[in-house]
């Protein structure tokens, strides 16, 4: 197999750029409506401070709901996974601009009023106009913004965190008037043609890709659950069957957002990734009971109705750039493994999978894997076991007694400078296997990852 040719520069490199001018953007409409000479005098200063630091909030705040659009050529050319990092780094900055934002005209209206500092934030975040719906809004992003921290997260199942998480959209909408009213920046007209533009076109997109298009998409590809195996006490694949699906060129390591039109809490989407290499008329996808909607589908019936957003991800073939191939898995994480090791192009001996699980019981597609490895000369290593410590990928067997994590890398596959990896799994264990990747010798841009994190 031949080094896949650059890539040349496209529309998506231009996002990243275009996403930091539009802060300057807004530092100069700033200077263009205060200008440096607010910094003249404490008070104005104070003042003026608040307003750049809402300011850039808000245009945070609208970059980070952008990121998450789903525009399709976005999500080819970044990946799913960087776009979320992203719009999770975007948000906590947004949150701490708009902490400052808050305090410093606390300050100033303190500084104001002296002893009636009291009666001063009553006025300024009850009476004044628009601010109790601002207030609201603003409690509303702060109990967001908690519960996306990762211990937070840790204690909170997918579906009643996403729908928590959505609460974020209506405190941006109920933050927006008491911009229009008292935002100095909204009464140029240069101003207004940038604000305007970016909240609606935001709205737009955020309507047009994951409302419109989906809506048109399932119902152009009629996709109904035809079979539920169960394929371990708490893993079952749904294969879902539809017409024509080429169109949605889906490829083997990507997800949709699914929704089984099976009764109440059907509108909470979740992302589950194929497990199996697409077909015409078929999907196929594969569900570890983890919250409310995942417990759900081992109970599907066959002719339930699917809605779908996708397909997402870029943890495809399309990455891989030498002939051999390692395909690392844990737990869940085989799903989108599965899925490549049927359709990526390999000679026998060219790909190796390594594929963790702690109990033998858990491990799944075993009958499948054993096929493609008689059949496409793969290597598999099976690798079952509680992790043998923190930090480590390798689980606890007598075989790997003191090895090193990247000796054991080293061993899989002796070539690792020239071989791709592909990682699914949970998060500490892909960065497990990435640390010792690069301990190896690996390049990191030939190791393709998927985590399951949100």
């Amino acid at each position: 197999m031949q080094r896949s040719a650059p890539r040349g520069f496209g529309w998506a490199d231009a996002l990243g750029p275009l996403a930091i001018l539009s802060n300057v953007a807004v530092v100069c409409l700033w200077l263009m409506e205060t200008g440096l000479a607010s910094l003249s005098t404490l008070d104005s200063a104070i003042g003026s401070v608040g307003l750049l630091t809402g300011l850039l909030s808000s245009n945070l705040m609208i970059l980070q709901v952008l990121m998450l659009a789903r525009i399709p050529w976005v999500e080819r050319a970044w990946g799913h996974d960087l776009l979320t990092r992203r719009h999770r780094l975007a948000g906590f900055a947004s949150f701490w601009l708009l902490v400052v934002h808050i305090v410093a005209f606390m300050i100033q209206r303190a500084d104001r009023a002296g002893a009636g500092w009291f009666q001063a934030w009553w006025q300024l975040f009850v009476v004044d106009s628009w601010m109790l719906w601002a207030t609201v809004g603003t409690i509303m992003i702060i109990a967001v913004v908690i519960l996306s921290i990762r211990a937070a997260r840790r204690r909170i199942r997918y579906e009643p965190w996403h729908l928590l998480h959505l609460y974020a959209y209506l405190g941006m909408a109920l933050g927006f008037p008491h911009q229009l009213a008292d935002g100095a920046d909204f009464h140029q007209v240069w101003a207004q043609v940038y604000w305007w533009a970016l909240y609606l076109g935001t709205l737009a997109a955020v309507i047009a890709y994951r409302v419109v298009l989906p809506i048109i998409r399932s119902a152009r590809h009629e996709l109904r659950v035809s079979s539920v195996v169960a394929e371990s006490r708490d893993v079952v694949s749904v294969t879902v069957t539809g017409r024509d699906l080429e169109p949605l060129r889906t490829r083997s390591g990507q997800f949709f957002v699914w929704r089984f039109l099976d009764g109440p809490g059907w509108t909470r989407g979740n992302p589950y990734t194929i497990s199996a290499a697409p077909r015409d008329t078929e999907l196929r996808v594969t569900i570890q009971a983890a919250g409310d909607g995942s417990a759900r589908a081992a109970n599907l019936l066959p002719g339930t109705r699917v809605f779908v957003e996708g397909p997402y991800g870029t943890m495809t073939a399309g990455r891989r750039r030498h002939p051999h191939v390692l395909l690392m898995a844990a737990g869940i994480g085989i799903t989108p493994i599965r899925a490549l090791l049927e359709d990526m192009p390999y000679e026998p001996g060219e790909a190796t999978l390594a594929y963790r699980y702690s109990r033998a019981a858990d491990a799944i597609f075993t009958s499948e894997i054993d096929a493609l490895r008689a059949r496409r000369g793969l290597t598999v290593q099976a690798m079952p076991g509680p992790r043998r410590r923190d930090g480590s990928w390798l689980p606890d067997q007598s075989r790997f007694a003191g090895c090193a994590d990247a000796t054991v890398l080293s061993w899989l596959v002796p070539d690792i400078t020239a071989t791709d990896i592909f990682v699914c799994g949970p998060l500490p264990w892909i960065h497990a296997v990435r640390d010792a990747a690069i301990a190896a010798g690996a390049r990191p841009h030939d190791i393709h990852t998927e985590d399951f994190s949100w």
